[in-house]
């Protein structure tokens, strides 16, 4: 069954109950075929109320990125120039990495509706839900040697930090090394993935998540503790097009600044904006845990970690836990 004269029926009728029998009738199917149909829809952003006695009604529709408002929103003079447009995927960062190996130019960006087999870091799941929020992924080309990757993460993480704040005056912080969030609860996932050829960077792939618009529903009940949105704590809903749009002007900033002034303004944002320094902590490691206070960034992008003995010690790569 075709889903267009399904919903074209309800936006004929807008905010008004339309029966089973008579979309049967209508449309020429079965009420079976109509049941189906309607949970198909829902799982695609659409949402029903629905009456024993009076049928269903469309409460609201899926919304959709627009590449034409950003292009009227963008600043950016090369982050998001090119830009593809998916409904579902697998993974943007699947296929950002396809296109920068056939030779895509940087700042090339991947943007979904809905990802089916979203990643975070350490291989973790991420929610990514259709209409909701934003999934993308961008294709950089830097001239830097490979070691110095991880402090492109760090950069991202402002950029992102800094943008989101300043639209939605929302207090948002970094927690080590670039999990975004709103009083303990995590709203952006970020990661980066890098090829290289003789100690240089090829190109990375930079992977955003951002819980735009999804409400407490979207999410399953095990991550609502951890787990939050621009929505749930604004009350309001935002347009991602704007959202995307002011990310990559703040992210080019700091990306070209980066390259002319080195990684040192990107430590000073970074610990100003974080939620991690000066709060003892455990670090979960390959080698061992590692429990001791974060007091700042090194040089090359690592957490300087204060042990009880007060030596000083690099972490480089680390899951932290929570504040102890």
């Amino acid at each position: 069954m075709n889903h267009e004269p399904l919903i074209q029926l309800f936006m004929d009728k807008p905010g008004e109950y339309v029966s089973g029998e008579s979309i049967s009738q209508e449309l020429g199917v079965s009420r079976t075929a109509i049941w189906k149909q309607i949970r198909k829809l829902e799982g695609a952003g659409y949402h029903f109320e629905a009456s024993r006695r009076l049928g269903y009604r469309l409460i609201s529709v899926p919304e959709h990125l627009s590449t034409e408002d950003l292009a009227g929103r963008l600043e950016a003079k090369i982050f998001g120039k090119t830009v593809h447009l998916f409904e579902t995927v697998e993974s943007t960062q699947n296929l950002a990495r396809a296109a920068a190996e056939d030779g895509a130019v940087e700042g090339t960006l991947f943007l979904a509706e809905q990802q089916v087999n979203g990643r975070g870091r350490m291989g973790r799941g991420w929610v990514s839900p259709r209409g909701k929020g934003v999934w993308m992924s961008m294709v950089l080309r830097p001239s830097v040697p490979i070691h110095f990757a991880p402090q492109l993460t760090l950069l991202t993480a402002v950029a992102l930090c800094r943008s989101l704040k300043r639209v939605t005056a929302l207090p948002i912080g970094i927690k080590w090394p670039n999990d975004l969030l709103i009083e303990g609860k995590k709203i952006s996932g970020i990661l980066l993935e890098s090829a290289a050829e003789d100690e240089r960077l090829r190109y990375v792939i930079a992977g955003i998540g951002i819980s735009v618009n999804l409400e407490e529903s979207d999410y399953p009940v095990e991550l609502l503790e951890k787990a939050t949105s621009l929505r749930i704590r604004s009350g309001k809903k935002w347009t991602r097009e704007a959202v995307i749009a002011d990310f990559l002007k703040e992210w080019e900033q700091l990306y070209f600044l980066y390259q002319e002034q080195g990684f040192s303004p990107i430590v000073t944002l970074w610990e100003a904006l974080s939620v991690s320094l000066g709060k003892p902590a455990r670090l979960i490691t390959p080698q061992g845990d590692i429990v001791g206070v974060p007091i700042g960034l090194d040089e090359s992008g690592a957490i300087r970690i204060e042990l009880a003995d007060g030596t000083i010690k690099p972490v480089f790569s680390a899951e932290m836990g929570e504040p102890l």
